[in-house]
């Protein structure tokens, strides 16, 4: 579903790149509590491998996907996926909320 950020079921989806990795998971937790906190809207998901992850997501209509890999934990930024253009960037954790929130239409 392409729903419009701003009327979107679930803002974002936040995941650890493996679920079976203590410290990925630790970390994709504390994004999450934040995010749920600036955006109510916000999912965690750690199912299956990150493909299916995404293609879950894109059915719902999340616009961005936010994924904690094992760069995250050394150098804080972390994948963020666009639904509708499929484009991943890579991007600090406290630019997060300021990132979504310029997005949002």
């Amino acid at each position: 579903m392409a729903f419009k950020s701003s009327v979107a079921p679930v803002v974002c989806a936040v995941s650890p790149l493996l679920k079976n990795k203590p410290e990925l998971r630790e970390y994709a937790r504390i994004i999450y509590r934040n995010l749920k906190d600036e955006f109510g809207r916000v999912m965690w998901d750690d199912n299956g491998n990150i493909g299916k992850r995404y293609r879950r997501q894109d059915e719902i209509g999340t616009p961005w996907c936010i994924v904690i890999d094992f760069d995250t934990l050394t150098d804080d930024s972390v994948t963020i996926r666009d639904r509708d253009t499929g484009k991943q960037e890579r991007i600090k954790k406290e630019d997060i909320v300021e990132y979504i929130k310029d997005k949002m239409n």
